[in-house]
């Protein structure tokens, strides 16, 4: 992840980038269910072994650019999660998801266009691990880092 935070803190707004680098599974999940939520990644993160991911591509994002990920052990964990939490998503997290890391948002259209060409030129495509998948709780402004759960 450390290349993933060196591309975010070089592109990224300072002033908005309230996370570090990562990879979004889900964008909500009621906090209500927050136990629910943990037991049931523990428990399917016990069946997958750490995916390796393919660091594919760049991709505008329109105010923004995002580095494209490939990992289908990745894609089957999020899918197996998505089943069980059907009833708790909202229809953002409904439809298919495209694995990426946001690596710049939220700036005029211009200067992402400028990042985009200027990271396309030396982009090489890599691999990475993924270890553990991150639980964090959004509170009207700051986020928390609530749990980490390690993969098999």
């Amino acid at each position: 992840m450390a290349k993933f935070e060196a591309l975010r803190r070089a592109h990224y707004p300072a002033e908005i980038n309230r996370v570090p680098a990562h990879i979004s599974l889900f964008h909500h999940l009621p906090g209500s269910e927050l136990e629910a939520v943990v037991d049931r990644l523990k428990f399917t993160a016990r069946h997958h072994p750490a995916p390796e991911i393919e660091v594919a591509g760049l991709r505008s994002l329109g105010k923004g650019v995002a580095l494209t990920l490939h990992c289908e052990g990745l894609a089957a964990i999020r899918a197996e999660l998505a089943d069980a939490w059907a009833p708790l998503l909202i229809p953002q997290d409904r439809q298919g998801w495209r694995g990426h890391v946001t690596v710049q948002n939220k700036v005029d259209p211009a200067v992402a266009r400028a990042t985009l060409a200027l990271l396309s030129a030396t982009f090489q495509p890599w691999t990475a691990r993924i270890v553990g998948i991150d639980v964090w709780r959004y509170l009207d402004g700051p986020w928390e880092a609530v749990k980490t759960v390690a993969l098999r």
